[in-house]
């Protein structure tokens, strides 16, 4: 699905790539309607959410703990802060066209930070903003030692989400950590609730079993699932996924993982070796590096207005 046009949405410059804001809104809720299991990579930085984009995919999700793991070297314990994660969402939304799912943790505090929380998103482009039911401040969802809030409390803070949101197609994302501290059925209990209370779509974090799995696929609401290599929950394969009746898969920080894989041996090569011969292979050409942040385009321009 290209959903490039020449329209502009909310001001913003999309360089040589324009999508309205409304445009990309309403080709997510598209996506997620489907429900054909939409792989959804995740994206710490505008430079990953480009290289998706580029590698055919329909939409980029940013990682609260990719932001965090990257750009405060930190791990994922509710460190980052709503306008650190709204900068990162506008740098994207300004350089690369797909619909952009953020990640706003526990909404960083109570109902009405919640519902400034949506605002600040919005107003960076964001397709979808993802909240979840931990104990702020959060932990990551598969680390040990969560807590989630009362129910009453997080449908009292997705009923400030949709009511934040100015644009309908702004979707929400109600996310429940309750399968790792009140057991399954308890989290199936508060995804129905979270789906009475008006959110978009669902989002059991952590399931342990296929059959689990299975079962939160059936929900009447569209699901997202999450894939974390090393994590609790197991690697089924898209087709199975796409069976079960998932919307979204999220494979939040694959390209984080790669990345510290990458720069570890790329590095480790350069001190052992004192140079990069040798190590050719693991590194993007200069080239390809400009090609990636579209130097050609930026120079179209310097030339248009300059005339060098």
């Amino acid at each position: 699905m290209n959903i490039c046009s020449n329209e502009t949405g909310g001001g913003r410059s999309q360089g040589d790539c324009t999508g309205s804001l409304s445009a990309r809104r309403k080709a997510l809720r598209q996506l997620v309607e489907q429900r054909q299991a939409t792989l959804l990579p995740g994206a710490a930085n505008a430079l990953v959410a480009r290289i998706i984009e580029e590698l055919g995919f329909q939409a980029v999700y940013l990682t609260g703990a990719g932001l965090t793991n990257t750009h405060l070297g930190m791990p994922d314990l509710g460190l980052i802060t709503p306008t650190e994660i709204a900068e990162t969402a506008a740098r994207i939304t300004d350089v690369c066209a797909l619909p952009l799912i953020a990640d706003i943790d526990t909404g960083f505090g109570n109902a009405l930070n919640a519902y400034r929380t949506v605002q600040m998103m919005e107003r960076a482009g964001c397709a979808a903003l993802q909240i979840e039911d931990q104990i702020f401040p959060k932990k990551c969802g598969h680390f040990s030692g969560k807590g989630v809030v009362p129910i009453e409390e997080m449908t009292g803070k997705l009923k400030a989400c949709l009511d934040a949101r100015s644009d309908p197609d702004l979707m929400i994302i109600a996310r429940t950590d309750a399968r790792a501290v009140l057991g399954f059925e308890a989290a199936l209990d508060r995804a129905f609730a979270m789906a009475e209370a008006g959110a978009d779509i669902i989002f059991v974090e952590a399931p342990q079993t296929p059959e689990e799995i299975r079962r939160i696929g059936q929900l009447p609401q569209p699901q997202l699932i999450n894939i974390v290599m090393g994590g609790l929950t197991p690697m089924l394969t898209l087709d199975e996924l796409r069976d079960a009746g998932f919307s979204l898969v999220l494979y939040a920080n694959a390209a984080l993982q790669a990345s510290v894989l990458s720069v570890n041996r790329v590095l480790g090569h350069l001190r052992d070796h004192g140079s990069l011969h040798g190590a050719e292979d693991m590194l993007a050409s200069f080239e390809e590096r400009q090609r990636v942040v579209r130097k050609d385009h930026y120079d179209a321009l310097q030339a248009r207005y300059t005339g060098a």
